[in-house]
């Protein structure tokens, strides 16, 4: 195990190409969403959005049941939408499957989870998503619960990943990894984070007051902290955060940024844009999660 007291330094942002173009700065596909007669989610998905594009990428999809999608699209026009079939109830269809594919075969980094929901096909949506080896995968929210009652999951799991759970979501896939370690106890955090990353070969970023990066042998820990980040939404919002730094970066030829540096780098962003918020004011409250992503710009910019 790696010292915890070891913390890996954060490296700078990678200067942003002036000659660029859409195709440039990569296209991140979010894949979530209900359109249940008792639950519809569409806010989780268009946060992730809206901070993978306020981070800079050049394009992203939303992958939606197709009853939410014209809503979504309507929140956030500069994004473009893929509806996926629902059935009478809303639930999502067998045929969603080879639309799913397609959008893997056309991004250059998923984003799985926001408000997908636990109906059958949205559990066999994030199982897929991490037995596929084209791209990155960053998986969040209900794909992470649906993936902690798969039983063995180790034996799946193939995706480079990026794994974002809370102390919740991160026991629940413990309990099925029987790993001990506490994620909400401070001195443990570590300790959890870095075994989660080891079992399954992946990236954890542990959220919470001193969010923890590790990909099982480094590990990062972010000093900047503010209560205004304890709201929903925010945790969507740095979903798509990790997917745009990393399909802007990380899958360059002779980048500096890795799916690990390109995590911590996405997380000290998304929190120094809740401090750019507050304005010095460290017991300002009140910030809606879009209100995040909008400051997400100039923090990304202090980084370089």
């Amino acid at each position: 195990m790696t010292d915890p007291h070891a913390i890996t330094p954060l490296p700078p942002l990678p200067p942003r190409d002036p000659r660029g173009h859409k195709g440039t700065f990569g296209i991140v596909a979010v894949v979530g969403g209900q359109a249940g007669p008792t639950s519809r989610m569409i806010g989780a998905p268009v946060l992730a959005a809206r901070g993978a594009l306020r981070a800079g990428a050049g394009l992203v999809r939303l992958a939606l049941p197709e009853p939410i999608l014209s809503a979504a699209m309507a929140s956030l026009p500069s994004a473009t939408g893929v509806p996926l079939p629902v059935g009478p109830a809303g639930e999502l269809r067998h045929e969603a499957v080879p639309v799913f594919d397609r959008v893997v075969s056309e991004c250059t980094v998923l984003a799985v989870g926001p408000g997908l929901g636990l109906d059958p096909q949205a559990r066999a949506l994030a199982l897929r998503a991490v037995q596929q080896e084209d791209v990155p995968v960053v998986v969040d929210a209900d794909a992470l619960t649906a993936l902690a009652g798969v039983p063995d999951l180790f034996r799946d799991f193939r995706a480079r990943a990026v794994l974002t759970p809370h102390p919740g979501e991160f026991r629940r896939l413990a309990t099925t990894l029987r790993i001990a370690a506490d994620p909400a106890d401070p001195h443990q955090r570590p300790r959890a984070a870095q075994e989660l990353a080891q079992r399954l070969g992946c990236i954890v970023v542990l959220k919470g007051a001193g969010t923890v990066v590790s990909d099982g042998q480094r590990l990062w820990v972010c000093g900047v902290e503010h209560g205004a980040l304890a709201t929903g939404g925010t945790g969507d919002v740095l979903t798509g955060v990790v997917a745009s730094i990393i399909a802007q970066h990380a899958p360059l030829p002779g980048s500096p940024l890795d799916l690990f540096s390109a995590s911590c780098l996405a997380v000290e962003a998304h929190a120094r844009a809740a401090l750019r918020w507050a304005n010095g004011d460290p017991a300002r409250a009140g910030m809606l999660a879009h209100e995040l992503a909008d400051n997400l710009p100039d923090a990304l910019a202090s980084l370089r």
